[in-house]
């Protein structure tokens, strides 16, 4: 009978934890995300060209992670989004790690003056 209860709690606890290491993962995912959203947001800001900055970003960002910049004359605007752990897949876009970021343009205020 111990035999029995063994053989089931052990793919139980197998399971609790892949799922738990999954969500430590999209949690570590998460913040280098938003690690590289600021990043790339303040190197354009700066007046950085865009692949300067993603330049800068990539390696803060996880792996495979999409950038989208953005953003109008004053401000820059910078999206990263990882992919969600395999094991979490079955949450949809609730496992997604992502994050934005937005920048005020520093050349900005020296145009208005300019004008």
């Amino acid at each position: 009978m111990a035999t029995a209860e063994f053989a089931v709690a052990i793919p139980v606890l197998v399971l609790v934890l892949v799922l738990a290491l999954s969500a430590v993962r999209a949690a570590m995912d998460q913040v280098r995300c938003v690690d590289a959203a600021r990043a790339t947001a303040r190197s354009l800001a700066r007046g950085d060209s865009d692949a300067a900055a993603l330049d800068l970003g990539r390696p803060l960002a996880p792996p495979g992670a999409e950038f989208d910049l953005g953003g109008t004359a004053d401000v820059v605007q910078v999206s990263v989004r990882g992919a969600a752990p395999a094991a979490l897949g079955w949450l949809g876009p609730a496992a997604t790690p992502r994050s934005s970021a937005v920048a005020a343009r520093e050349d900005a205020d020296d145009q208005a003056v300019a004008r």
